[in-house]
């Protein structure tokens, strides 16, 4: 498949959550790792790795698609939680995340965006994450959670108008996603190169 990765040892789970990329995965770093022997009960022993606030995060560095490396591999530490753009903001960088081929750090604006988004455009913000979580799968080479949460970002855009708040293309990236969920279900991720995994977020011309 070119420009896509094969598929990982441990396949990815799937889930709804846009959060979640893979079994034990969430997507924000912000940790305070424990020592083992001190966990909590029903841990045996060992602390998990978890934030200020108690909740959990891994601690480990990540590669380009957010996948947890061995702790002491050379990459970047988890990132803190993304601070919340203005939409305009949010989708424009979001935008070249995708077209740098980084739909990891993508879903992470898309989800601050959607944590601090008014109740109207929660399902608009959930589904662009949820869109690039897909995308995402499909760079790790996992065709059954690519296409599962693209079906899922689409459903929830599905209920805006064709031209979505913020000007985001909500008929392309609909249109776009069912194909290429339709694609991957049918023949997998054989034959999809870089250009088949990145989205248009807003119209070249919004005014179109």
């Amino acid at each position: 498949m070119a420009g896509v990765r094969a598929g990982a040892s441990a396949p990815d789970s799937g889930a709804d959550e846009s959060r979640v990329l893979a079994a034990g995965e969430v997507s924000t770093g912000g940790v305070s790792t424990g020592e083992p022997g001190t966990g909590r009960p029903g841990t045996g022993g060992l602390n998990r790795d978890r934030d200020t606030a108690g909740r959990a995060r891994n601690a480990r560095p990540r590669d380009a698609l957010g996948r947890p490396l061995a702790r002491q591999a050379d990459g970047p530490p988890p990132a803190p939680d993304e601070a919340a753009l203005p939409p305009a903001q949010a989708l424009a960088r979001s935008q070249r995340l995708l077209d740098a081929g980084q739909p990891f750090q993508a879903h992470e604006v898309l989800e601050a965006a959607w944590k601090a988004a008014p109740a109207p455009e929660r399902d608009l913000w959930q589904g662009l994450a949820q869109l690039a979580v897909g995308l995402t799968h499909a760079r790790r080479g996992n065709a059954r959670g690519a296409a599962a949460l693209l079906r899922r970002g689409a459903k929830r855009l599905a209920g805006y108008p064709s031209v979505g708040p913020h000007s985001v293309d909500i008929a392309g990236l609909v249109a776009r996603t069912e194909e290429l969920a339709a694609r991957i279900e049918r023949s997998g991720l054989d034959g999809l190169g870089p250009s088949d995994l990145r989205l248009q977020l807003v119209p070249s011309d919004p005014a179109r």
